[in-house]
C-alpha cells in the first residue's frame, strides 16, 4: 500500500505524527527504519525561525537519507509563515503546517488549535504558503475547538480550497487535548468532504486500530502518535499488517535492548552524551513499561548521566 501527496510518494500510508520531544532527529531516522511512510519533525515556530532562537537547528536536523519527511511549522501572520518556510524547507520533502495544537500557551498566542476558531486566517495562511513553496503543504488539525464549535468538516474543504496537498485530523478537539476517546466520525466525514488525501489520527495503539480506521473512516492513511511512544515497531508491525494481514510478533527483550542503545548512540551523536542521557530517561520509561522490575530500572535511569551507565541498567533488563 502506499500513498501520494502531491508529488510525493510514500511507501506506506502508515506516518508518524509529530510530537515535541518525541520525534526529533533520532526517533525520526529509527522511524524510517521501521518503514514509515512518512516522518515529521517537532513542530517548530515560524517566528522563532525568523528571530533565529537558539535550539531551532536541532529541531529541524535532518540529513539526506531521511525521505520522506516533512518540516511542521505553526504561527499567525501568513507572510511569516511563507517566507520561513521557505527558508527552512529545503531537505524536506513536505510543509506542514500545525492547526491542532492545544496547548495553552499556543493557543494564547492564537497559533495551534486557536486558528479553528479563525478558518478566514488559516485560509491566508494556507493560500500564502502554497503560493509561494515549490512542494506539497499540508495541514493537522483537530475535530474541533470543543463541543460547541465542531467545525473539522468545513476547516477540512477550506484547506483544501487554499491548496493544501492533504489533511490530517486528529479526532479530538482542543478542549479533550489528549484524552477521552476519539471520534472516528468525524474523520470519516472529512474523508467524504473532501478529494485530497485524509490522514486519520488518534487512539492507533495497534495495527489492528489502523486497520479499523481505514476501513471505517475510508482515510487514506494513519499517523500514530501516542502509541510510538517506546515502541518504534508499532510502525513496523502496522505497515507489514496493512500491506500483507500478518500480524508480527512484538519485540524480545533483547530486541528492546538493542533498540534502547541504539536510540541513545544516535542521540548522543547528535545532542551530546549528557543531554542525550537526561531525555533519553523519558524514552526509557516508554521503552520498558510492563516489563519486570521496571520501577527499579526507572530509579536507576533518572541518575544516570553517561552512555555506560545507561548500557549498565539495559544490561539488567530481563
Amino acid at each position: 500500500m502506499t500513498l501520494k501527496i502531491g508529488n510525493v510518494e510514500l511507501r506506506s500510508p502508515v506516518t508518524a505524527a509529530p510530537m515535541a520531544g518525541v520525534t526529533d532527529y533520532s526517533y525520526r531516522r529509527i522511524l524510517l527504519e521501521m518503514g514509515a511512510g512518512l516522518v515529521t519533525t517537532e513542530m517548530v515556530s515560524a517566528k522563532a525561525i525568523l528571530y533565529k532562537n537558539r535550539g531551532n537547528d536541532t529541531i529541524l536536523k535532518t540529513d539526506e537519507d531521511l525521505h520522506p519527511s516533512a518540516v511542521q511549522l505553526f504561527g499567525s501572520d501568513p507572510m511569516i509563515m511563507a517566507s520561513q518556510a521557505e527558508k527552512v524547507c529545503g531537505p524536506f520533502d513536505i510543509v506542514d503546517v500545525n492547526m491542532g495544537c492545544p496547548v495553552p500557551k499556543i493557543v494564547g498566542n492564537h497559533e495551534g488549535s486557536a486558528l479553528m476558531k479563525d478558518p478566514d486566517l488559516a485560509f491566508r495562511i494556507l493560500e500564502t504558503m502554497c503560493r509561494v513553496l515549490k512542494r506539497p503543504v499540508t495541514v493537522k488539525f483537530r475535530k474541533g475547538f470543543d463541543d460547541r464549535h465542531i467545525n473539522a468538516v468545513e476547516f477540512a474543504r477550506m484547506a483544501e480550497s487554499a491548496g493544501a496537498a492533504a489533511v490530517t485530523i486528529h479526532a479530538r478537539t482542543r478542549e479533550q487535548m489528549y484524552g477521552g476517546k476519539a471520534d472516528w466520525d468525524i474523520i470519516k466525514a472529512v474523508k467524504e468532504a473532501v478529494s485530497i488525501p485524509v490522514i486519520g489520527n488518534g487512539d492507533i495503539f495497534e495495527p489492528e486500530d489502523a486497520k479499523r480506521m481505514m476501513e471505517y473512516t475510508g482515510c487514506d492513511g494513519v499517523a500514530i502518535g501516542r502509541g510510538l511512544k517506546g515502541d518504534p515497531w508499532l510502525m513496523k508491525r502496522t505497515a507489514h499488517y496493512l500491506e500483507s494481514g500478518e500480524l508480527l510478533p512484538k519485540p524480545d527483550m533483547e530486541e528492546r535492548k538493542a533498540m534502547i542503545l541504539r536510540h541513545a548512540k544516535l542521540m548522543a551523536e547528535h545532542k551530546g552524551e549528557h543531554m542525550a542521557m537526561l531525555e533519553m530517561r523519558k524514552h526509557l520509561a516508554w521503552y520498558t513499561s510492563g516489563i519486570a522490575n521496571s520501577s527499579r530500572l526507572r530509579e536507576a535511569m533518572n541518575h544516570m548521566s553517561s552512555f555506560e551507565e545507561l548500557r549498565g541498567i539495559v544490561e539488567q533488563m530481563g
